[in-house]
Order: C-alpha cells, then structure tokens, then sequence
C-alpha cells in the first residue's frame, strides 16, 4: 500500500501545484523556462503513476476489504464511465459545446470515472485511488472554474459536428476499453 500512497502523493502533487501554489508555480516557470517545467513535470507524473500502477497492484494481491458493493453498481460503473470517456475526448476535441459549457471537461470526466469506481469497489486500495482521484479531480475543477472566471475567460463558439464527433469518439473509446483494453490492462472484464 505505501507505493500506491507514495504514487498517489507524488502524482496529484504534482497536478495540484496550480491550486495551492500558483504563485510559486509561475515564478518557477519563468525561472527554469516552459521547456525544463515540462520535461520535469513529465518526469514527476510518470513516476507518480508507475508507483500509483505498482503499488495498486501489489495492494490487490493482499487486498482490504471495507464493503461489498451490491452486483449492480458494476452496471452503475459501466453507465457512468461512458460519459466520463465522453469528457475526457471531449477536452482534446475544439470548439464543442461540453468543452464550452463545462470549460474543463477532462476533470469532470474524471470525477464521473473515480465515482463509479468507488461505488463498484470496497477495498482500501481502492478507497485510496478513486477517493484520491474524486477528491483531487473536484477540487481542480473548482479552482480551475474560478481562474477562468477571474481571467473573464470567453469560450470560443461551439459546433454541433464538433460535438457529435467529441460524443462519437468517446463511445468508441469507451466501448473499446471496456469490452477488450480493461480486462488486458487491469485484469477486469466489466461485461463478463
């Protein structure tokens, strides 16, 4: 459990700079340059999620049940990951109504995703990764919601096609994933 600890630590550390010290964040950018801040924050996440991907697997091999959720929030999980994949494409695809009215859709997306998990799982493992992740991903959202609004932040317009294709590709992320990817990756088949 303590490399899950420690990769958890040191990955949302490091994607929460910009909510407890902007300032330090800006100051050091300008310091270093954008080419050296990027290439360390890179190196730091990797790290953080190789240790979250280690030290979450190792923690299922002895694992610590806390509750035993009923059968039917695995379809729970099913229905909220689908909009959750959604999101996440949703914040690369430009000028589409979900990136419009939600601004940082790849955090909302997040939340969707670490909410299911935590209804379809009663381990402390996963207590830690998914809470970790809900609690993070709410409180980026929200500090990233008040930037953008202290910046007068104006999204550009949005387009229906863009939309669709956001929705489009998310589906099909999302399927791909859920009926071949999370069960060669994770070891889980959500559908069987």
């Amino acid at each position: 459990m303590t490399w899950l600890i420690l990769g958890l630590v040191l990955f949302l550390g490091v994607h929460s700079v910009r909510i407890v010290a902007d300032g330090w964040r800006t100051a050091t950018l300008a310091r270093v340059g954008e080419g050296v801040w990027k290439g360390l924050y890179a190196l730091a996440s990797l790290a953080g999620f190789a240790l979250i991907v280690w030290g979450y697997d190792e923690a299922r091999m002895a694992p610590v049940d806390l509750w035993f959720p009923p059968l039917w929030t695995r379809h729970l999980a099913a229905l909220l990951t689908l909009p959750a994949f959604v999101l996440l494409v949703a914040a690369y695809v430009p000028g589409n109504h979900l990136k419009a009215v939600l601004g940082h859709p790849m955090l909302a997306g997040t939340k969707l995703w670490a909410l299911a998990h935590l209804a379809s799982n009663g381990r402390l493992a996963d207590l830690l990764l998914f809470g970790g992740f809900l609690v993070w991903s709410a409180l980026c959202f929200r500090a990233a919601r008040r930037r953008d609004r202290a910046a007068g932040l104006a999204r550009p317009a949005a387009s229906g096609a863009r939309t669709a294709l956001a929705i489009a590709a998310g589906v099909i992320a999302w399927a791909a994933f859920a009926l071949y990817l999370h069960g060669a990756l994770i070891g889980v088949r959500p559908f069987g």
